[in-house]
């Protein structure tokens, strides 16, 4: 207990079910916040009262107290609302601290010690409005206690045993007898009850004839033989008996008799549940009943079949039963005239179109199907103004398209089934609240919420959901509504595949518009596309590109070839000095001036008009005869740059496949030429021009002498096999 001192803001402490033997209450001194002290379930046996504690709930029950722990002190705790006590002995004077308290709830646990001769009116002065007493377990009723406190509205009474008396339970028949004193109190409760047949039949008629209004009995056991007898219904308040959860090991019970005695009871609420009920007739009169709950017993199909004096029945749950046939239970409503609420879940309906129409009873307004075997057909088996369907945990996987009649229907619980896709609200114009969660649906439409218009609630959480396109648009229909109309939003929505996305919230997910959108990816790459296919076909008509590559390509041919010849092979096969190339507007001065000057000097000279193979192409002899010259001799002059094979010539020798690296290109500048008048294309000219010496041709004939020596002494070669030799 030292550990709480420190503990100021301390409202709310549980320490029940230890073994707590003694409790001084000043060690919450400094708990002035405490509200709530749960001492419940320990081995107190003595309390040591503080003055200034002031709780709201204590509990002290199910301790072995000898008398009440009432101290005098609990007087002042004016917001107590529950008390809960123990003791073994009753006293009038125990209760008079408390008397001025208007106590909620008061619990008495009484000891195994507690006995007959205790004082019957010890509790006579207590305010309270819900008293619950707790009788020795186990131990036969013999005790003359008076339970019927003035102000209690609610009471329950526990551990009723009385099976020994042949003659009934007279202790307890009187303890009920004084009841009919309190004329406030409405509810009554027994709880854990083991007494004969006939004393239950009894205490079901002194409870008849009190003030009670809701009589409830749970957990009860019942022994002994039934005597048929005659049961007065008159002159009772009584509006809702419920009992709950009977065992009898009695088979020789006259069932007839019991299920008779509970179809004509005058009350408006009866609750039959947990009693292994086989069958249950119909009233022999029009029944007053608008509520009737048999869940969790026996019942068949053949319940209630042709009855017609349930008409005032608004409300019937058979719940967990063994209901087979679906036809049989619409059969079962149509004399319901006044049905408006039918469970009939956790059963094993099944529902075949064959076995023809559902005439089910016109008022029904919600049916709950749920945890049962149908299928997609029991759309064609519906009531027609039904509101509120509930079909979780079925075997649905899909809501046939020809479905008519449900424009009434608002809310719609398909969970747990094997639906693939989300549902509109074409056949549910009025639908607001859609559960579907825990379904096979992995692409919900986009066009849900659009579809929907009146939806106020959607669960669609928990489904195998594929991460693609088509979700990325339902991922942003979601967030065009608010907040709370998808419920479970967003940890109840998260990827399923493919495997990267597993696992991730729908809200992260993200993919681009354009590798979803269709026609943005084919404006985006395939105009693009075609831009680019008629901005080269332009260029290759303009510059004659196709040409150009064929000879680029027959270039790279023989050139592969010539790599795989030793380099002395290759210069063996050396046939001219030089290969001369030019325009034709200058072929003039080199036929007049060029060549003479050159073979007089016995220097063997290629021309193109000579030295061409017929039969090869053009290219191909270019190639050749630079391939067999030593030296490639260009004579440039505006002329030389508006002709395009002389600049495919210029090309090729400047990638001489025999003399790599070295000098074997001779440029003669014949007549001048501007830069500006070379064409962009013609870059390997512009490069050559700038980056090496050529030799000009001199105006004067003083200087032409030095200009053949010059020119010879580029030319400096022994062909391979010729006496020849040149300076």
């Amino acid at each position: 207990m030292p550990d709480i001192l420190s503990l100021s803001k301390l409202k709310i402490l549980i320490i029940s079910h230890n073994r707590i033997q003694y409790l001084d209450l000043s060690v919450f001194k400094f708990n002035q916040e405490l509200e709530y002290l749960d001492l419940s379930h320990n081995n107190l046996e003595k309390i040591s009262c503080h003055p200034t504690l002031n709780l709201k709930h204590l509990d002290l029950s199910f301790n072995p107290f000898d008398a009440l722990p009432i101290c005098q002190e609990f007087g002042n705790m004016s917001q107590l609302e529950f008390l809960g006590l123990s003791a073994t002995q009753l006293q009038k004077s125990s209760v008079q601290s408390i008397t001025r308290l208007h106590i909620s709830k008061v619990l008495l646990v009484l000891g195994d010690t507690y006995g007959e001769r205790e004082d019957a009116k010890s509790l006579q002065d207590l305010k309270t409005q819900s008293l619950h007493i707790v009788f020795p377990a186990g131990k036969e009723f013999h005790f003359i206690l008076d339970v019927s406190v003035s102000t209690t509205v609610s009471l329950e009474l526990s551990n009723i045993k009385c099976v020994l008396d042949d003659n009934g339970c007279p202790y307890f028949e009187n303890v009920l007898s004084k009841l009919q004193k309190n004329s406030r109190l409405s509810n009554l409760t027994l709880n854990n009850i083991e007494i004969t047949w006939n004393s239950f039949i009894m205490i079901l008629q002194l409870v008849w004839r009190t003030n009670i209004e809701y009589f409830s009995i749970s957990n009860v056991k019942l022994q002994g033989y039934l005597d048929s007898r005659d049961f007065d219904y008159s002159d009772t308040s009584l509006k809702a008996l419920s009992i709950h959860k009977v065992v009898h090991d009695v088979f020789s019970l006259p069932q007839g008799y019991v299920y008779k005695l509970l179809s004509n009871m005058n009350i408006q609420h009866l609750t039959v549940s947990a009693a292994h009920m086989v069958h249950m007739v119909c009233p022999s009169q029009i029944s007053p009943f608008l509520y009737l709950n048999f869940s969790n017993n026996l019942l068949t199909d053949t319940v209630f079949k042709n009855c017609t004096n349930l008409a005032n029945l608004k409300t019937l749950i058979l719940q967990k039963n063994q209901l087979k046939e679906l036809v049989n239970i619409v059969h079962m409503t149509q004399e319901m005239k006044s049905l408006q609420q039918l469970d009939v879940s956790q059963n094993s309906l099944m529902y075949d179109e064959s076995e023809g129409n559902c005439p089910w009873a016109r008022n029904l307004l919600s049916l709950n199907m749920s945890s049962n075997i149908l299928t997609d057909s029991v759309f064609r088996c519906l009531p027609p103004w039904i509101e509120v369907l509930d079909l979780h945990n079925n075997r649905i996987r899909s809501i046939p398209k020809d479905v008519t009649g449900l424009e009434n229907l608002q809310e719609l619980n398909l969970a747990s089934n094997s639906l693939a896709h989300l549902p509109g609200c074409g056949i549910f114009s009025s639908l607001s609240i859609l559960i579907i969660d825990y379904n096979s649906i992995s692409n919900p439409s986009a066009d849900f919420f659009q579809s929907c218009q009146k939806i106020r609630s959607l669960k669609a959480g928990n489904n195998p959901f594929q991460c693609s396109c088509e979700l990325r648009d339902f991922i942003q229909s979601v967030g065009q509504v608010s907040s709370e109309v998808v419920e479970g939003w967003p940890e109840s929505y998260k990827c399923d595949y493919p495997e990267s996305y597993k696992g991730t919230l729908l809200k992260d997910f993200h993919v681009s518009e354009l590798s979803c959108n269709t026609a943005l990816l084919i404006v985006t790459i395939v105009v693009p596309g075609l831009v680019l296919a008629a901005a080269m076909t332009v260029l290759c008509i303009y510059l004659d590109l196709p040409w150009y590559l064929r000879m680029v390509c027959q270039w790279t041919q023989t050139r592969r070839r010539a790599r795989n010849v030793p380099l002395e092979e290759l210069q063996r096969t050396l046939q001219f000095h030089a290969f001369i190339s030019y325009s034709e507007h200058d072929s003039a001065w080199v036929k007049n001036e060029l060549i003479p000057n050159l073979e007089k000097e016995d220097i063997r000279i290629c021309l193109h008009e000579r030295n061409f193979v017929a039969g090869k192409s053009i290219v191909e002899n270019i190639i050749n005869c630079i391939e067999k010259s030593y030296k490639s001799i260009f004579v440039l002059s505006p002329n030389f740059v508006q002709s395009e094979w002389c600049h495919y010539e210029l090309y090729f020798a400047h990638h001489n496949l025999f003399h790599e690296g070295s000098d074997n290109l001779i440029l003669i500048l014949l007549d001048p030429i501007p830069q500006y008048s070379i064409p962009s294309s013609y870059h390997k000219l512009r490069a050559l021009m700038a980056q090496r010496t050529y030799l000009e041709w001199p105006k004067e004939k003083s200087k032409h002498g030095l200009f053949w020596a010059n020119l010879r002494a580029s030319i400096n070669i022994k062909l391979m096999g010729k006496a020849a030799e040149i300076h």
